[in-house]
């Protein structure tokens, strides 16, 4: 049997730049919309918090308690494995009444993830999440927000949305406070956009959660004093 011819530099660079290209889209919104990744909520009233790579057991707990304290709902992008953890923890989290949603079961960069492997990471993930807080996720958000296009794939295959982020406040950088993680997200803040955060510390900088859910009431309060609506990402 003769072998395939051996893909050519050209050919091998179109591959790569094909499997690479969703990877632009949290920089380059051009790129999201041709992919159908939403960065935003357009036509939403107000913003959506959203909060990645929990749960965990000391900043899940303290950003829980500065969202009861503000009657404010959230979306939480759980890890599977951080989920495995704590599972009880992830099921506070649901029965707050938050957005559950998924941010894989490992917290690798896609790009270097086979097709399978990120399909049983998918997998995985739903599996776990939802025993541990009885519900069925909507939304997925790649670790870094970084998709390959085959990933993206498995992801629609499973009837989940892509979400990434319209504003961040950086949070998971050791240098991140409560006064730059506030100015970040809400500067020229309006209606529609997604704020990133996080409530672990566990693929950052150790103790970052602190300054998170010390900012918690003073982006709720710049929100509301802009007439923006809080909520979660589903809503």
């Amino acid at each position: 049997m003769r072998r395939p011819a051996a893909l050519g530099p050209a050919a091998a660079l179109g591959v790569g730049a094909f499997w690479a290209l969703p990877a632009l889209a949290p920089i380059v919104p051009q790129v999201a919309a041709a992919l159908r990744v939403d960065r935003d909520r357009p036509g939403a009233p107000g913003i959506a918090l959203t909060f990645d790579d929990g749960p965990h057991p000391r900043g899940t707990p303290a950003v829980l308690e500065a969202l009861a304290r503000e009657d404010v709902r959230a979306t939480f992008f759980l890890v599977g494995e951080q989920v495995a953890a704590h599972p009880a923890l992830a099921g506070e989290i649901a029965a707050a009444g938050h957005g559950i949603a998924v941010h894989g079961h490992r917290h690798r960069v896609l790009l270097r993830v086979p097709p399978r492997a990120v399909a049983d990471d998918l997998d995985r993930a739903a599996s776990v999440i939802g025993e541990a807080t009885g519900q069925a996720p909507v939304l997925h958000r790649p670790p870094l927000g970084i998709y390959s296009y085959p990933a993206l794939a498995q992801v629609r295959r499973r009837g989940w949305r892509p979400l990434l982020w319209s504003r961040w406040g950086r949070d998971w950088a050791g240098w991140a406070t409560p006064r730059t993680i506030t100015w970040l997200v809400t500067r020229d803040l309006q209606a529609g956009d997604v704020l990133l955060l996080h409530d672990s510390d566990a693929y950052s900088a150790a103790g970052s959660w602190r300054a998170t859910a010390t900012a918690v009431p003073r982006i709720v309060e710049v929100a509301r004093r802009r007439g923006l609506a809080i909520g979660a990402a589903e809503r």
